[in-house]
């Protein structure tokens, strides 16, 4: 029997991960703070009262994502990649994104190698219809090595976005009966790249030099896995603008177990997916699994990658058709992928099995 391979074997341990975050439990001591003094905790991270409205403040990285970026020499779009995973949790609230910081930490602030980096960021501003006022690149040698000799970076971007209470994406309205719909991804994204190393890249044990083209592909591997993740700011505001969206997910780490989070806001519910489309890299992990000492069942899949759909949202089942048109309207594809149950649980089909995820 051969060894089950995990995002945990591949350095991202789930279960300690999430003992960790329950030290986050400790900031909220501090949310009474402030000229207002009032957070609000959401399904997917918490906004705060500034006036008239709340504001929503997110920080994120692209993990090790960057070190594909290395592994090909390729630095003009890992940029995109940080400003996605900022924006696209922004808008989980209901938030319209305002603006963007970006941190890079670098073994070197080589000139070219900062124009480069912004490169991607100034097309993943655009994408999302946001200013970046300001930000910072810290020389830091001594903790940022890298595979490229002065080459070596850590990319962090945050972005804050405000809604009006009566917009605000809460989580505690959705029902049995509600549908599921997917926003198509681009690939991997940022997500589960541990993984897709380990597994596809020799320079971590894996099968592929990175320009090699497997059967089935028409460009090179790291040019896959280097795919940047999609923006979905304009897609989802304008479909929010049409429907009542009672949940959205930006189907990241964890991925298809992450609608947990909406059954502590909604009691008695559970979801059942359906519709999973996933991309020829994603079969390529799986596939090439063995071939390196391993083997990631089809749970572990689900588990850890986006399998097609890099976003979601929660509708009624009447709105499903209108959520569809509308993102696809503006340009991203969409598909009920789907629906909310009475069961308390996580249910995928997939393969012709059903798989509880949780």
């Amino acid at each position: 029997m051969s060894k089950k391979l995990t995002y945990s074997e591949a350095g991202v341990d789930r279960e300690t991960r999430a003992k960790s975050k329950q030290a986050l439990s400790m900031l909220k001591q501090t949310y009474t703070l402030g000229k207002y003094g009032k957070v609000v905790q959401l399904p997917y991270g918490n906004i705060f009262l500034a006036g008239d409205c709340y504001l929503d403040l997110v920080i994120e990285g692209v993990g090790t994502k960057v070190l594909l970026a290395q592994l090909a020499d390729k630095y003009d779009t890992i940029g995109v990649d940080g400003v996605a995973m900022a924006v696209n949790d922004v808008i989980r609230s209901g938030a319209t994104p305002l603006a963007l910081v970006d941190n890079f930490h670098a073994h070197v602030s080589n000139p070219d190698l900062v124009k480069e980096w912004l490169k991607g960021i100034v097309k993943g501003a655009k994408e999302s219809d946001c200013p970046v006022p300001g930000g910072e690149i810290g020389d830091v040698a001594a903790i940022i090595k890298g595979l490229t000799q002065g080459k070596g970076f850590d990319l962090i971007v945050a972005s804050v976005g405000d809604v009006l209470e009566e917009n605000i994406i809460s989580g505690t309205t959705i029902k049995p009966g509600d549908t599921v719909v997917g926003l198509r991804s681009s690939g991997v994204h940022s997500n589960g790249i541990s993984l897709v190393r380990k597994v596809l890249f020799k320079a971590w044990g894996g099968k592929y030099e990175p320009y090699d083209i497997p059967d089935g592909f028409d460009r090179e591997i790291i040019y896959e896995a280097l795919e940047p993740t999609k923006i979905y700011v304009k897609p989802f505001l304008n479909a929010a603008k049409k429907v009542d969206v009672k949940g959205a997910v930006h189907v990241t780490g964890d991925a298809y177990i992450k609608f947990d989070r909406f059954m502590k806001y909604s009691k008695g519910i559970g979801f059942e997916f359906t519709n999973f489309k996933p991309q020829p890299i994603f079969k390529l992990i799986q596939k090439t699994a063995p071939a390196v000492g391993g083997e990631i069942t089809d749970e572990e899949m689900l588990k850890t990658f986006n399998m097609g759909w890099g976003f979601a949202i929660v509708v009624d089942k009447n709105d499903a058709d209108e959520a569809i048109t509308v993102c696809e309207k503006s340009g991203v594809e969409a598909e009920l992928i789907g629906n909310v149950t009475d069961s308390g649980k996580i249910v995928a089909h997939y393969k012709n099995k059903k798989l509880q995820l949780r």
